[in-house]
């Protein structure tokens, strides 16, 4: 967004520049998290809930994927530069394919070449080092003179930093939210909560993926007006925004409540988990209607780079408001297990 904002004032000196640095930025996240992914890569996964019985193949898969840390750093970080000059099909390319290429080589590696969750692994970074190459490779045109800004300074990271607060909060916390949520399941309804749960938690990110979509797609328009001083333009890509944010969110709140078997299906063959993932999913996604409405305020206040208001909308929702009603709300209801799974509608329609 800061990059789309200073294009949009004219300032292409000053874009190039926070690409750069973002460019430096992103390699030395990736060494310092390879480092952290191999040395505590067993307490990690166990925290995570990997058990005596499946520790093995999870060591196996992490030791391999973590080895890809950059290619997916490279890929996902620089992508959004492609996006932000308005190169959507370039970009959408570039997703298309790391995803078809591991659906490929998947196969090949597990079953044909024999190798099992290492096959999957190194299925994955081959492809994310593919589409590594690809954003690279359209990012260092002659033209280009980003490169030239590799050095990072505090005026350029520091402003970056504070902006990606607030969708890095939003995505890291979901492991923290799992934790909580598995916790109290397991103590209130056993085994068949926590898996429900699990159900849910995949329903839920993979109903969101659109309203990202949505919003990562707004972002460059918005942030490019506002940088050139267009407020009718910036009001009205808001306006389209919200608009199908909402549409989206409420046909989605619509299908869950009327066929949430069906939602559970996807992801599960079992009976007893489908019926009770069915039950709970209806009051999991109880006020999804409107959580449209809040994903696109606080992406519209990153996209104007507004970094105190959207990382307090971020901070809001999951970390003082659900956290707290999914340990608070139990001691209010005889069923605790439908209050630790109230926790999330509570939380969405105050935020």
């Amino acid at each position: 967004p800061r990059a789309s904002i200073a294009e949009g004032r004219g300032d292409l000196k000053e874009s190039e520049r926070i690409m750069g640095n973002s460019f430096t930025m992103l390699v030395a996240v990736s060494v310092v998290l390879t480092v952290v992914f191999l040395v505590f890569a067993e307490p990690m996964l166990r925290i995570f809930g990997a058990s005596d019985n499946t520790i093995g193949y999870a060591l196996n898969y992490m030791r391999i994927y973590a080895l890809g840390t950059i290619f997916v750093q490279v890929t996902l970080g620089m992508n959004a530069y492609i996006t932000a000059q308005g190169f959507t099909v370039v970009g959408m390319k570039t997703v298309l394919i790391g995803a078809i290429l591991n659906t490929v080589l998947d196969p090949i590696f597990i079953f044909a070449f024999g190798m099992g969750v290492r096959g999957a692994a190194l299925a994955t970074i081959l492809s994310q080092a593919v589409s590594a190459v690809w954003v690279l490779k359209f990012l260092t045109g002659s033209k280009t003179k980003w490169r030239e800004h590799l050095r990072p300074q505090a005026k350029v990271v520091l402003p970056a930093l504070a902006l990606g607060a607030s969708p890095f909060i939003m995505q890291s916390t979901e492991s923290l939210i799992t934790v909580c949520f598995n916790s109290s399941l397991l103590k209130y309804g056993g085994d068949i909560a926590v898996g429900a749960m699990t159900v849910l938690s995949s329903i839920m990110q993979f109903a969101m993926m659109p309203l990202q979509g949505l919003t990562q797609g707004a972002q460059p328009i918005i942030s490019y007006n506002y940088g050139a001083r267009n407020p009718g333009r910036v009001r009205r890509a808001f306006q389209v925004l919200l608009m199908a944010c909402l549409a989206y969110s409420l046909l989605l709140w619509a299908l869950v409540q009327l066929f949430p078997q069906l939602f559970a299906l996807m992801f599960t063959s079992d009976s007893e988990l489908v019926s009770y993932a069915s039950w709970a999913l209806r009051i999991y996604m109880a006020a999804t209607g409107i959580f449209g409405i809040q994903i696109a305020c606080q992406q519209a206040f990153v996209a104007l780079g507004n970094a105190k208001i959207s990382l307090f909308l971020a901070v809001l929702r999951k970390i003082i408001l659900l956290i707290p009603f999914i340990y608070i709300l139990p001691n209010f209801f005889a069923d605790k297990a439908f209050a630790v799974f109230l926790a999330e509608p509570v939380a969405d329609f105050l935020a």
